[in-house]
């Protein structure tokens, strides 16, 4: 299915009368759903995943959030003004508790703005360093900028805002860390002024939400489940024979080669759908040697014939078709072109491994060379698998690659800035939060130092001067045919220096019941507000 065609489906759920906004205790209706991969921390800033924040979004809310076809909306701020290109005022909205009975004002907003951009989060990239948040009143708060920022907000739907006196209450003033051996007792709790409030968790198992009571929005409230129980379930056999015996009523991701036996369950389907994320290989080009190669004394991703030669080596159109069984979209950027007007004159570097081989040679490695890739195995669809089609691609222009496969947090707290970009090549996937070029350029392809100041999420280090300076001017641009222009310039010069490898754009397969009713936003994410059950 097309994405407009699930934007117009979103579009009449949407429409459909709202029923059993009252719950009836004989009919009790719970939404039972699984996921690949685990939720761990309950901290918002934790960890910069598109399903974990998606999961506590439910909970938690920032200052705004985005409907179903991704438009801002106003959430605990009912609405905002730009007093002058430096100044952007937000008048916060009056009434609104969080769930522990506390009200929210403009000191939680500080506070929040504090903390996300302390260590241990890996949300810091929400608001600019340089900015001032500045409390006007209670229920008023300026954001002051040293350069403009037409975008400021646009990342804020999944900046959820915290309650400054329950953090210092549980000592929760600083984010849990990612690689913390141990979670904190706070990061197993969640206090926010969503929809849902979790009332048990058992992190990498099983998390129970109930209605948020006091929800400052139940006027206007669409969901009519009263529980909502998500379960890991990391085999993808499993997953599917829960949701065809109807043990959930929702599974993500689909495996690709079960689609169609769920599709002909009389009592299952799936909806399909674009997604937004780019699925891509990083390499490491800011150490001087690779940590885990055979190569001493110098870095061979340093030279881009290498990293021309490794692209030339990757079939795209195999690992489409026999992989991901036509449920990708080669892409030859690091954004998705529904989000870039450009992006169609972009290309990718054609399969050719008889060139990689003359490129490896002249670089001076003609018999190849070794080292290890690290990637999930839980995170993207089908992850070790299009991993591990790379190695064996990569092996037949000599380069013999070791796949180290994990689950998402032993990957993320190794290969991510928490655990100091611990890794030579590997996997990573990317949604831009703000849906926006600058997303990319500033997270993935930003010069950064060994702490992920700079471009956190640039796991391979790369670093070009020039394009940190386009990406400045991008930002604060308002014409949009000279804004286009400077991000072609910027994509231009990563994808001449190979800065990465884009592989594709996923498609979003969600298995569900015929039960349910839930829009599929284009971000993957799942939001229970949206829910509705039959009996």
């Amino acid at each position: 299915m097309r994405i407009r065609k699930v934007v117009l489906a979103a579009l009449l759920m949407a429409g459909v009368t709202t029923f059993g906004l009252s719950a009836d205790p004989a009919a009790a209706k719970t939404f039972r759903y699984a996921f690949q991969g685990d939720l761990n921390s309950l901290d918002p800033y934790t960890l910069n995943e598109t399903f974990t924040l998606g999961a506590l979004a439910n909970v938690y809310e920032g200052l705004t959030r985005r409907d179903e076809n991704l438009k801002i909306q106003p959430a605990l701020a009912e609405s905002w003004e730009i007093v002058d290109p430096l100044r952007w005022r937000f008048h916060l909205r009056k009434g609104v508790k969080f769930q522990n009975g506390e009200d929210f004002t403009a000191d939680d907003v500080v506070f929040s703005a504090e903390r996300v951009r302390a260590q241990g989060s890996e949300l810091v990239t929400r608001l600019p360093a340089d900015a001032e948040v500045v409390k006007v009143d209670d229920h008023t708060v300026d954001f002051v900028l040293k350069t403009p920022n037409p975008i400021l907000h646009a990342e804020w739907d999944s900046w959820s805002i915290m309650s400054k006196k329950w953090a210092e209450a549980n000592g929760a003033t600083k984010p849990q860390p990612q690689t913390g051996k141990e979670l904190n007792p706070w990061a197993l709790k969640a206090n926010g002024t969503g929809p849902f409030v979790i009332e048990s968790h058992e992190p990498g198992v099983k998390t129970v939400y109930k209605p948020n009571p006091a929800w400052w929005d139940k006027a206007h409230k669409r969901f009519n489940v009263d529980e909502v129980v998500f379960t890991t379930i990391k085999a993808p056999a499993t997953r599917v024979a829960a949701l065809l015996s109807g043990e959930v009523d929702l599974i993500e991701p689909v495996p690709v080669q079960d689609m169609k036996r769920i599709q002909d369950n009389p009592t299952t389907d799936v909806m399909t759908g674009a997604e937004l994320r780019t699925i891509h290989l990083f390499m490491d080009q800011k150490r001087d040697e690779l940590k885990y190669s055979n190569v001493k004394g110098k870095n061979p991703f340093k030279d881009v014939r290498v990293r021309k030669a490794f692209m030339e080596a990757i079939d795209i159109e195999a690992i489409k078709s026999k992989v991901m069984r036509g449920l990708a979209s080669p892409s030859a950027l690091m954004i998705a072109p529904l989000l870039y007007s450009r992006s169609s004159e972009f290309k990718r570097l054609p399969y050719d491994p008889a060139d990689a081989k003359k490129l490896l040679a002249e670089a001076g490695y003609p018999d190849g060379f070794e080292l290890t890739m690290h990637c999930p195995n839980d995170r993207y669809v089908n992850d070790e698998a299009i991993c591990q089609a790379a190695t064996s691609m990569l092996a037949k222009i000599g380069v013999k690659v070791t796949l180290q496969a994990q689950p998402k947090a032993q990957f993320f707290g190794r290969a991510g800035p928490a655990g100091g970009y611990d890794t030579s090549f590997g996997m990573l996937g990317w949604t831009p939060s703000s849906f926006d070029s600058f997303n990319v350029l500033q997270n993935n392809a930003g010069c950064r130092d060994d702490k992920g100041n700079g471009g956190p999420f640039n796991y391979g280090g790369y670093c070009n001067p020039k394009v940190d300076e386009l990406a400045k001017a991008i930002l604060v641009e308002t014409d949009t045919k000279k804004r286009d222009a400077l991000i072609y310039d910027a994509f231009k010069i990563l994808t001449d220096e190979v800065a990465f490898i884009p592989l594709h754009q996923q498609a979003l397969a969600w298995g569900v019941s015929k039960k349910v009713k839930i829009p599929q936003r284009a971000d993957n994410s799942i939001i229970f507000a949206w829910a509705q059950k039959e009996d």
